[in-house]
């Protein structure tokens, strides 16, 4: 037991001390790890080498290889940025962003009256994303706490430092989605976890595989007349920042069928991804689950 709060100690100094380096040295460290991990064997790059020879059949081999060393980079990157949205100023953090449509698509959508959906994957910097839409109007979150409570305080208080509300990822935080939504408000959700029982899932393809994929997204539109938008925050290169995009989400999310639904999902996420296929996080193991319940594309992974 004292061991694990030591660790646990540790561990929210080592988050803390990291957030305390500017931009500038984050990335730098974020770029060196992932440099390293191109060169080390490791089970992150194996997945990502996976999804993406999956995800990119046309491609060539030098071409995917490229996006996997990039991802490799990208992806620590994104871990390593993680303490300052927890810990840092949010009006520092917000003042780095470039929206080039100057969040005139959402506001577009909540003027409709029937509540929003963003739908945010992860692509690119989305912890960052969560902080700007609570700067524009109220939102409400799905909310998954990591094994260490301590690091469990830290997120709830860092995502919340805009107004955001997190809500948990059962059944009374599905609840607060659709009460928010009816009452005109914004609601955002991860669309690309696979979920972890077919309950609420069905297959449809991503990037031309079967995935397991949610319903919810779907659900809540279909039966809040809520519309649906994608975004995600790129990181920009050579530490300038980060760049808003707001991707419209395809015809049929909304769909009563819930295989076209899903398809429509996937297709959005996809759209986002091929804007810059580098910043998503490959290293996910989002095919784990296979419709005939046998097949594993990672049963080769060490």
């Amino acid at each position: 037991m004292m061991v694990n709060i030591l660790k646990q100690r540790a561990f929210l100094l080592l988050i803390k001390l990291i957030s305390r380096l500017n931009w500038r040295a984050l990335q730098w460290l974020g770029r060196l790890i992932g440099r390293l991990l191109i060169w080390i064997p490791n089970r992150e790059k194996r997945c990502a080498r996976v999804n993406i020879d999956l995800c990119f059949p046309d491609l060539s081999s030098q071409k995917r290889e490229k996006i996997l060393k990039q991802s490799l980079i990208e992806s620590v990157t994104t871990m390593i940025e993680l303490p300052g949205f927890w810990c840092g100023n949010p009006d520092d953090l917000l003042s780095q962003l470039d929206d080039p449509d100057d969040q005139k698509t959402l506001n577009s959508l909540i003027e409709q009256g029937k509540g929003v959906i963003v739908a945010g994957p992860h692509l690119g910097s989305w912890e960052i994303v969560g902080l700007f839409l609570a700067r524009i109007a109220p939102v409400t979150t799905l909310y998954r706490p990591p094994r260490y409570e301590a690091l469990a305080e830290l997120i709830v208080q860092g995502r919340g430092q805009t107004g955001a509300r997190l809500v948990p990822t059962d059944a009374s935080g599905v609840k607060a989605l659709y009460k928010t939504l009816r009452q005109g408000g914004m609601v955002a959700i991860l669309p690309d976890q696979q979920p972890k029982s077919t309950r609420g899932a069905v297959f449809a393809p991503f990037f031309g595989q079967p995935a397991l994929t949610m319903e919810l997204v779907s659900r809540l539109s279909a039966k809040t007349g809520a519309p649906v938008i994608f975004c995600f925050a790129e990181r920009l290169p050579h530490k300038k920042g980060h760049r808003i995009h707001w991707v419209k989400a395809p015809e049929g999310i909304d769909d009563t069928d819930a295989v076209v639904a899903a398809t429509a999902l996937n297709q959005g996420v996809e759209n986002c991804i091929r804007i810059c296929p580098a910043q998503y996080q490959w290293s996910y193991k989002r095919f784990r689950k296979h419709p005939d319940g046998k097949t594993n594309r990672y049963a080769t992974l060490k």
